[in-house]
């Protein structure tokens, strides 16, 4: 085994290269700190110096001992975890030398592996939004509710958010602004429940401020839905200790939480004073731009307690939700069965649990919470709250959650042999997919999966088209997840039909932003931070977000053949979106082609034509060609479509039976624009607006990510330039297979190049900035035969988008979700190359040259497959018989019975 050996010093790092016996390559390098570099710089030295060196593992020789990790050291008067730090830069793992001593090298890296594939890990105390971000990764939750991964003795400030959100819990204020009145919905921040914090001989409780807390590490275990954080504390008197938190979500009983709240006196012996509270004084304060509208959302309507018992009920302002939420205090090994009241502030209720302590002993707090409101329970809330918390204990929370992701990981984990980093993430993500959504599954809430998920309060809690990238997962691995996120949809149909006559058309159109009654939430005006003005918005006229919710359909009918649930509700929704955009459409005598006009595609840097006083624009391609797949998913399927769904859509909608000769008609004539190399315009006009230098940007901004502010900002706008924020005309090439499409084009008139879709890739990239984390993702995905290189570059930054906060600060405000689950679909249905969503299950790797070997579990046609692939094996094992296609070639499977097919990677 190859191993390099780190010795730190306070101004370098000395690295030698330790060889296997056989190996006569030796190196020692030294690396002087320079101070005036950021750490992340002087580490990127050593990685320099160590280019060309094969090694499997890194051991720190003089690591400061810690019991929560053996990698700290330190370095120019700092002390740093560069364990985490290497692992992420190099994908080895890192041990200490007395690690390697105690167990052995092999044992030592095996259990170092392990903790980093499956732990979250963060070092060290942060401020501003880089620790709000690491909140936001270390939420907890259920579905039901997300808590932040805040410190459990924080209040709201400019480095700390503790914010708890339940699903579907909105409240809408009105605040006028320049003479205007805006309405804004939001997911609203309820009381923080988690608060508890100790003092020393009465004094104030414990702050999180920087001169007290000497060392503080962050860990959630993936495999047990445990967040740990450990706090050394050294206070101004000279007090030590070691505070510990342990949260958990309850996974099975969603209403609960628990925390387990440890301290461990270092040098003192005493009085020492727990508090433990439930406070009410919160509001929406998470995003900064948002904070000059009115974001008070809800009014404390009582709050008691009974012994360890505490209670705060209260009620939204203007939605008029109720809520109640309930803590009970214990302790495994001390009577806490009296406890003093604290002098209560307003809107907080406060307790106080009295310790006498001795030096070296740990001494252990309990705080069970439970969370209900009017939405989803019925009666009085209060004494469901009390009840929850009767045979409540952190260790049946403990027992639940762990069985939960027990059976998580069973089905859900995608298992990469050799890329330490990517393994964890795509784990976190599967468990913030969880976070987000598990307990829709029980069919209790009538709620859905926001685009920032339970974890903060950007886009304001609201739901948008981002379901269509998480869908994929749900269906997979959740389908009752899925199936409950669409009967939200569903219940929100009379306000999508509501929406199509307010605009003058039929059918069904629902919002760009949803929120608790299914109207639209998107703004007329937006905030640009470059200017601090605000500019016109009109994202509402991204009508595709029904074809989205189509779409979610189909996958959903496609994937689990529940033909129930398309009878119930699916054809239902299908017809009256179809009904929508059917008048939607504008003939054209003159050529014979269908246009529709006053939309806006998922590009968003395209609102308007310029110097036009009409709205919107004309012909969005992507628009057009999912019409166009909508149209004749109806039209193949007409047969099957039951007359009661018939019914309801004629009632509802005025479906008639012409309408399905017009839409055969109208989706073979839809008009697109295309130029004679074949490029499809994003839009009708689009070749006719001017390229943009995006150098000059570059040279003075550096991120143009979001050059639709830039451009606003010198007097200009995005809609006079070929610029794009996302993918767009190409993103039907990442819902579709490209067959599909061929097809569709053909029977829309369009004989296209053989290589049309490669040309209009590069056509494309070179004019989007990236300006969405989804871009990056969907781009991975349809680089994948192109560009092995920029697909992988592409893939990476959209998995480490929330982890490294790549768009400067927004995971603060939320993690993006739909990146989350957009990752998981392009690993298993694109590098892996298992592809579920046509009439017969294909296999095509196009796995990256980092991952040799991937196993990950899939579902189809109600089989079961475990699949093993290697660079150029498969080996598939699923429980009932099933064929599938392999490198262009059908083979069968028995059931349980493993094969191995060998394969030649298409290049």
């Amino acid at each position: 085994m190859d191993i390099v050996d780190l010795k730190i010093n306070d101004d370098a790092i000395v690295a030698t290269y330790q060889p296997a016996s056989d190996n006569p390559l030796h190196r020692e390098f030294v690396i002087a700190y320079d101070p005036a570099q950021s750490i992340g710089a002087n580490l990127e030295n050593l990685r320099v110096q160590l280019v060309g060196l094969d090694f499997d593992a890194i051991v720190i020789e003089n690591p400061l001992t810690y019991d929560f990790s053996d990698t700290v050291v330190g370095l120019n008067r700092q002390r740093l975890d560069i364990g985490l730090a290497l692992t992420n830069m190099l994908d080895v793992p890192v041990v200490s030398a007395s690690t390697v001593q105690r167990l052995g090298i092999d044992e030592a890296l095996r259990q170092k592996k392990d903790a980093d594939e499956w732990q979250l890990a963060y070092y060290g105390e942060y401020a501003g939004k880089r620790n709000k971000g690491q909140e936001a990764m270390l939420t907890i939750g259920n579905g039901f509710y997300g808590l932040r991964g805040a410190y459990v003795e924080a209040t709201a400030d400019k480095d700390n958010y503790p914010g708890l959100y339940v699903a579907g819990v909105y409240d809408q204020n009105t605040t006028t602004v320049n003479g205007r009145d805006i309405v804004n919905e939001d997911l609203v921040n309820l009381p923080n429940p988690q608060y508890l914090s100790v003092g020393i001989d009465h004094s104030n409780p414990v702050r999180i401020r920087p001169q007290d807390i000497r060392d503080v590490y962050r860990s959630l275990d993936l495999k047990t839905g445990q967040l740990k954080s450990t706090m050394m504390i050294k206070l101004s008197t000279g007090h030590q200790f070691i505070l510990t938190t342990t949260k958990i979500a309850d996974m099975q009983a969603w209403h609960q939480l628990a925390i387990r709240y440890t301290i461990t006196p270092l040098n003192f012996a005493g009085s020492l004073q727990v508090y433990a509270a439930i406070d009410g004084h919160v509001q929406n304060s998470n995003v900064d731009r948002y904070n000059r509208f009115d974001q008070q959302h809800i009014s404390v309507t009582g709050m008691s307690s009974a012994g360890t018992e505490s209670l705060l009920t209260g009620s939204t302002l203007h939605s008029k939700i109720d809520f109640a939420i309930a803590a009970k205090l214990s302790s495994p090994d001390q009577d806490i069965t009296t406890l003093t009241k604290s002098s209560n502030t307003p809107d907080a209720i406060r307790q106080v649990v009295n310790l006498t302590v001795q030096p070296e002993h740990t001494y252990t707090i309990d705080k069970l919470v439970s969370i209900y409101t009017s939405r989803e329970s019925t009666g009085a809330l209060d004494k469901l709250a009390w009840n929850a918390l009767t045979d409540a204990s952190f260790d049946i929370t403990a027992g639940h959650t762990t069985a939960f992701y027990h059976d998580v990981w069973q089905d859900c984990d995608f298992t990469i042999s050799n890329d330490i980093t990517a393994q964890k993430l795509l784990r976190v993500n599967v468990f913030h997919l969880f976070v987000s959504g598990a307990a829709l599954a029980s069919g209790q809430l009538d709620a859905s999966v926001g685009a920032r998920g339970l974890h903060g309060e950007a886009y304001r809690g609201h739901i948008f088209w981002d379901e269509m990238f998480m869908m994929p997962f749900y269906v997979a691995h959740a389908p009752l997840i899925a199936k409950n996120m669409l009967l939200y949809r569903y219940n929100r149909l009379a306000a999508a039909r509501q929406y199509a006559t307010d605009n003058d058309r039929q059918g069904a159109m629902y919002p760009w932003q949803s929120g608790a009654k299914g109207d639209e939430q998107s703004q007329s005006v937006h905030l640009n931070p470059l200017t601090n003005q605000f500019d016109p918005d009109n994202s509402r006229r991204q009508r595709h977000v029904s074809l989205s919710v189509a779409y979610d359909v189909w996958l959903y009918w496609h994937q689990t053949g529940d033909d129930q649930f398309m009878t119930d509700y699916g054809w239902e929704m299908l017809l009256a979106i179809a009904k929508m955009w059917l008048s939607m459409t504008r003939h054209d005598d003159t050529t014979g082609r269908y246009h529709i006009d006053g939309v806006m595609g998922p590009d968003e840097f395209h609102e308007n034509y310029p110097n036009s006083d009409k709205p919107g624009l004309t012909d969005n391609a992507y628009t057009n060609m999912m019409v166009a797949w909508l149209f004749k998913l109806l039209e193949e399927n007409h047969d099957d479509i039951p007359t009661s769904a018939l019914t309801t859509a004629k009632a509802n909608d005025g479906w008639q039976a012409k309408d399905f000769t017009q839409i055969a008609t109208v989706r073979r004539h839809l008009a697109l624009d295309i130029n004679e190399d074949g490029i499809i315009a994003q839009f009708a006009g689009y070749f006719k607006l001017p390229k943009l230098d995006f150098n000059e940007y570059r040279k003075q901004y550096g991120d143009i990510s979001r050059l639709d502010r830039i451009l606003k900002a010198h007097g200009k706008t995005p809609d006079a330039y070929q610029v794009a924020k996302q993918a767009d005309t190409l993103m039907a090439f990442f819902l579709l297979d490209k067959p599909t499409l061929d097809d569709l084009l053909d029977e829309m008139g369009y004989h296209l190049p053989a290589d049309y879709f490669a040309q209009n890739l590069q056509y494309y990239l070179a004019r989007t900035t990236h300006g969405s984390t989804l871009s990056r993702i969907v781009y991975a995905a349809l680089e994948r035969s192109s560009s092995r290189d920029q697909s992988w570059e592409l893939f990476r930054q959209a998995l480490f988008s929330d982890y490294y906060d790549i768009q400067g600060g927004t995971t603060a405000e939320g993690i993006h979700v739909g990146v989350m689950g957009a990752t998981l679909d392009v690993a298993s249905r694109v590098l892996a190359g298992v592809n579920t969503w046509g009439n017969q299950l294909t296999v095509t790797p196009h796995l990256p040259r980092e991952w040799q070997r991937v196993a990950f579990t899939s579902h189809f046609a109600g089989a079961t497959i475990r699949f093993v692939i290697t660079r150029d094996q498969i080996t598939a094992t699923t429980d009932q018989p099933l064929t599938m296609q392999i490198g262009g070639r059908a083979h069968t499977f028995a059931a349980n019975q493993a094969q191995t097919i060998t394969y030649r990677e298409e290049r």
